[in-house]
């Protein structure tokens, strides 16, 4: 109720269209109104340094710095992202690496999987994927 009312948002709802006017209401609030204020002091202190003239000029080059811009997550990325935690942590023994396994998988400890070179002799299955592995032996006789 403090949120709406300092969003100027308290309204009655007497329908379904009141509740979407309202929705439109919070999004102007939070996306616009909210950072309007602090964006203009922004522009401001640009403006002071000197810089602002220059940011107009050059978009492409202070693009990065200004704007998000996804990309692609790779392999090396998070092997470097582990390599680097794994460094700091030694500092703080293995119970950060423990949260990191839990953050990234929903386990504490490392789930015993079938690795691809471990040779079992019987088939294994993951309820999870919904497959199961089956040896490859020599034999009928010793499958």
């Amino acid at each position: 109720l403090d949120y709406l009312a300092n969003a100027g948002c308290l309204r009655p709802m007497r329908s379904i269209r009141d509740r979407d006017l309202l929705v439109q209401d919070i999004v102007m609030f939070q996306v616009i109104h909210r950072v309007q204020g602090p964006f203009q002091k922004f522009c401001e202190g640009l403006k002071t340094l000197g810089v602002l003239d220059q940011i107009r000029q050059h978009t492409d080059s202070f693009r990065p710095l200004f704007c998000y811009e996804p990309n692609t997550l790779t392999a090396d990325q998070v092997d470097d992202l582990f390599r680097r935690e794994q460094q700091e942590s030694q500092e703080e023994g293995p119970s950060k690496l423990q949260k990191i396994l839990a953050f990234a998988t929903g386990a504490s400890v490392v789930p015993p999987i079938d690795d691809g070179f471990s040779t079992s002799m019987f088939p294994l299955a993951n309820t999870c994927a919904n497959c199961i592995k089956l040896p490859l032996h020599v034999s009928y006789q010793l499958f």
